[in-house]
């Protein structure tokens, strides 16, 4: 993702910056609560820390399963081409190994 515009996010802190922007929910108050209380966390400005902070405690537990019930709930929309279906398919079917 951050390899599209690498001028924009060269620092780690503009990463974390970005990718905080999305949170919801009690991620966003985990995130917000860090702002507030511990400000000199190197979860906010480094990115692997960020990223292993968040995933850990908000990720997808088991993302094997999740891909499988992504594609057991796929399907192909009438307003869609075949491309983006096979797209989507192929993308889930990965995970799973």
């Amino acid at each position: 993702m951050f390899q599209a515009k690498p001028l924009t996010f060269q620092l780690e802190s503009s990463r974390v910056a970005f990718a905080a922007s999305y949170l919801q929910g009690i991620a966003f108050d985990h995130y917000t609560a860090l702002l507030w209380f511990d400000p000199n966390s190197p979860v906010l400005s480094n990115w692997q820390a960020f990223a292993q902070e968040f995933s850990s405690k908000f990720g997808v537990f088991d993302t094997v399963v999740e891909a499988e019930e992504n594609l057991y709930n796929l399907w192909m929309c009438n307003d869609k081409r075949f491309t983006t279906f096979i797209m989507q398919f192929e993308k889930e079917a990965y995970k799973t190994g």
